[in-house]
């Protein structure tokens, strides 16, 4: 029979010689054996033959490769990589070095919270023939951190199937980002009679703390306050003109006739205000806009619970988001805290 060097193999290979194929895809692994030193692949199937290549591949004793037909309407999986990492980055996110074994990695350009657009990203995925898993939105990440993967699933895609999803980034105005967690200068009020009289010890003051120096950032004020409207909001507004551009109230969020917080808040002139939330711990939880400072308003659950919903909101309000109504009623998908033994947030279910 015939061994001709462009003998067809299986349908969409060819066969040419070695000096030939510079350029084209390897369509089949390469066994190399170098006795007492190693045995192994030396080529990888999908591998793209380079100049340098030629040589070794004739060591190998390879005179003919079987290699695989790229038509003008496709692409191989590395460049597919690259196109599809290119449609998903937004700001805050970057692509990881290059591809390997055609899947891409993208990563964190600075520490912040992980925003994925799950809309868009269904869509990518339902394209077929090209897929991106990602870490959980709302995740805060690292400098350096890996959020997300990519990668055409065959090794030769059509390329309207990459264009298309190239489409969907686009229209989505990116699908993965990164944004900036700001440094807040908080300031705090501490509702309640029982405390404000001393009739039990404090114990927000310090959790409240705890969790805004975690971000880098301070409390320019803490005040301790009555269960009365007038006298509590005397004390956000002298926390504002001492440079808060976060406030933060405790207590007095339930619907007894004595738990008055959120009228006080109100009283402020507050533009958007939005009380309940669906996570438990947290269900009276209240956000609230004065301008350009959010408000945010922690039922009782914030003293005695490791987690709440408050630890779910404070990145994303900080990161500049708007949260309302739809923002707090879709917590409600993962918004059960388990009340683990060994609390592991944020490595857990809650909030996601």
């Amino acid at each position: 029979m015939c061994d001709s060097s462009h003998e067809s193999h299986t349908p969409g290979t060819k066969k040419l010689a070695v000096a030939e194929a510079v350029g084209t895809v390897l369509a089949h692994d390469i066994t190399e054996i170098r006795p007492g030193e190693f045995k192994g692949r030396a080529f990888k199937k999908g591998h793209i033959i380079r100049q340098e290549d030629v040589c070794h591949l004739q060591r190998l004793g390879k005179e003919n490769l079987f290699v695989l037909n790229i038509a003008d309407e496709e692409m191989h999986e590395d460049d597919a990589a690259y196109a599809l990492a290119h449609a998903l980055i937004g700001e805050g996110v970057k692509i990881n070095g290059e591809p390997k074994e055609g899947k891409i990695n993208i990563i964190a350009e600075a520490d912040g919270l992980l925003k994925i657009n799950k809309d868009s990203l269904l869509a990518f995925n339902m394209l077929g023939d090209v897929m991106c898993a990602t870490v959980h939105s709302n995740a805060i990440v690292k400098k350096g951190q890996t959020v997300a993967g990519t990668r055409a699933i065959p090794l030769i895609v059509k390329k309207a199937v990459v264009q298309a999803a190239m489409k969907i980034g686009e229209q989505a105005g990116k699908i993965i980002q990164v944004k900036a967690i700001r440094k807040p200068k908080a300031g705090v009020v501490i509702t309640g009679n029982e405390v404000y009289y001393g009739r039990i010890k404090d114990a927000f003051a310090p959790i409240i703390k705890s969790k805004i120096e975690a971000f880098g950032g301070e409390i320019v004020g803490t005040y301790y306050a009555p269960d009365d409207e007038s006298f509590i909001e005397a004390r956000l507004r002298e926390l504002i003109n001492a440079g808060a551009d976060l406030l933060i109230t405790t207590g007095g969020m339930s619907v007894d006739p004595d738990d008055v917080t959120r009228f006080a808040i109100r009283n402020l002139g507050v533009e958007d205000i939005t009380y309940g939330s669906a996570v438990l711990p947290g269900a009276m939880f209240l956000v609230a806009y004065l301008g350009a400072i959010p408000i945010l308003g922690i039922p009782a659950c914030g003293m005695y619970a490791k987690t709440t919903v408050f630890d779910l909101m404070l990145p994303r309000v900080l990161a500049g988001e708007k949260v309302g109504r739809k923002e707090l009623a879709e917590l409600g998908h993962g918004g059960l805290c388990m009340k683990c033994g060994q609390c592991r947030y944020p490595l857990c279910p809650f909030g996601k």
